[in-house]
């Protein structure tokens, strides 16, 4: 946690580390993640292997991270909404289903770009 009395440096330098200390925890405890990690290696190694362009490259990479984005947004909603309401409720389901929703928007996208890259890439004839 940031103190008043921190520079500004000091302050940013603290603020990586939390990152870093957040990034870890969701690459080794979400499931969720841990499987867009797996699908990212995989569909990197198709992209290796097809040798896709540069800008293929940067519309693959760029939906997958705003998949792993929007899923740590979503594994964040959930904490939240289980530490001030801990029992089921209604309320609080709605909001948990409209995060993974979030997450299922981004998943769609990427689905679509990766079959725009992949597809003519495949001659299945």
């Amino acid at each position: 946690m940031l103190h008043k009395n921190q520079s500004f440096i000091s302050g940013r330098i603290a603020s990586v580390k939390y990152a870093f200390i957040g990034f870890k925890k969701l690459a080794t405890t979400e499931h969720s993640i841990i499987t867009q990690l797996a699908a990212l290696f995989l569909v990197s190694c198709a992209g290796f292997y097809f040798e896709i362009s540069a800008t293929e490259w940067m519309f693959q990479t760029l939906a997958f991270f705003l998949i792993l984005s929007i899923e740590g947004l979503n594994t964040a909603v959930e904490r939240v909404a289980d530490f001030i309401h801990p029992d089921f409720h209604k309320k609080i389901g709605e909001i948990k289903d409209i995060a993974a929703g979030a997450v299922t928007f981004a998943a769609l996208g990427t689905f679509i770009i990766l079959l725009i890259i992949y597809i003519p890439k495949i001659n299945l004839f």
